[in-house]
């Protein structure tokens, strides 16, 4: 397994210098992050096609482009695969063509031929269209724990209006993506973490329609989230980013991140970017950057401490929330990873509207906010 990583900006292809020497008209895999500007204003399917011929082509919109260790924006993030003994199966479906997010997560994973040589599943969904909760648990009905499936939702920036993502064509909106790797030779690993610190009790969620909450113990979770910020409420929504909620959903001794995406002061409720079920205990959450910061080291070194090698490639999928947070300083946690990997692999990836992975080694995948996930490959 080769890899190599290229940012296209100012109209030019640039290649990383650390990328490895790869034959362009044999690689079997290009994944594309960009900006939505850039992908809906530019044939970047062309050029891709004309550049490596015969690979599967996946491309997604971001809120921020991860090339190595640099976080940029308004570029497109291209990584290049060439493999030795792995085969790669693309499949796609569009949301328009389901009842429901569920159905659709579903029929995704039915596509996949279920065979002992299946050992990943890289998800690249809609971010605006799809309920990533929904998805998430209609592919784990159909795969279960038999299979890895990691991935995230597009982005398009911190606007929330629209995203995109294509498979051998131009990318488009409501397409979910499934490219499924085969073969014994490839080593996926994964890993997971926020960095966030919880205050307050743990509490239950008593009324709650898909990702809207409306209650707390009975009382308005919207009053209640106030009464807990203080003077931060006065800069609601936007200071919401910096105080999402642990959720642990019912059957689950996990919990899970959800970002704050809105708030309804005539309704009392809070929307959120993954569901917050009925049953579901809570805490409220906040930032610490340099806490930040070493999660992204943590979930590197989840990946790290489970094999013997450096993985040849990592993809990265962060959050929005915590690039909005972090600003300046958002390049750290990408070189914290790199650090744990000790300057020997290759990173790419984006800023997300959510990201998918376990919480823990051979468990099925979640829906994350406010993380950071990664995903290492290498073949044997």
């Amino acid at each position: 397994m080769k890899s190599a990583i290229y940012s296209y900006h100012s109209s030019r292809l640039f290649r990383h210098p650390a990328s490895r020497e790869i034959n362009e008209a044999n690689a079997g895999l290009v994944l594309c992050f960009g900006a939505k500007s850039l992908l809906a204003g530019k044939p970047v399917f062309e050029m891709l096609k004309e550049k490596f011929p015969i690979a599967t082509i996946a491309i997604c919109s971001t809120s921020g482009e991860i090339f190595h260790t640099e976080v940029m924006d308004e570029t497109l993030s291209i990584t290049a695969i060439e493999f030795d003994k792995t085969k790669v199966v693309p499949k796609q479906i569009s949301i328009n063509a389901f009842e429901n997010s569920y159905e659709a997560g579903k029929a995704l994973i039915r596509q996949f031929e279920p065979a002992d040589d299946l050992s990943y599943i890289l998800v690249l969904s809609d971010g605006n269209h799809v309920n990533g909760s929904e998805l998430v648990r209609g592919m784990n009905e159909i795969a279960g724990e038999k299979v890895l499936i990691t991935g995230g939702l597009a982005g398009d920036g911190s606007n929330f209006s629209s995203t995109l993502v294509g498979l051998d064509n131009n990318p488009e909106e409501g397409l979910i993506v499934g490219i499924g790797f085969y073969g014994k030779n490839l080593l996926v690993q994964h890993g997971s973490q926020g960095g966030w610190e919880t205050f307050g009790l743990e509490k239950m969620v008593t009324r709650s329609t898909a990702n809207e909450l409306f209650e707390i113990e009975n009382y308005s979770a919207l009053e209640l989230y106030k009464q807990y910020l203080g003077p931060e409420a006065e800069g609601l929504p936007g200071s919401a980013l910096l105080f999402p909620l642990a959720v642990k959903l019912p059957g689950s001794e996990e919990p899970v991140v959800r970002t704050i995406l809105s708030i309804d002061d005539k309704k009392g409720s809070m929307v959120f970017a993954g569901d917050i079920p009925e049953g579901s205990q809570v805490r409220f959450m906040k930032a610490n950057f340099d806490k930040l910061t070493n999660a992204a080291s943590g979930a590197a070194t989840l990946t790290h401490e489970q094999q013997a090698v450096s993985p040849d490639f990592a993809l990265l999928i962060s959050c929005v929330g915590r690039k909005l947070i972090l600003k300046s300083r958002t390049e750290e946690e990408v070189e914290a990873v790199n650090e744990v990997f000790g300057h020997q692999t290759l990173l790419s990836g984006f800023y997300s509207y959510g990201e998918i992975s376990p919480l823990k080694k051979g468990g099925r995948c979640a829906l994350h906010n406010q993380t950071m996930t990664i995903t290492t490959f290498h073949e044997s």
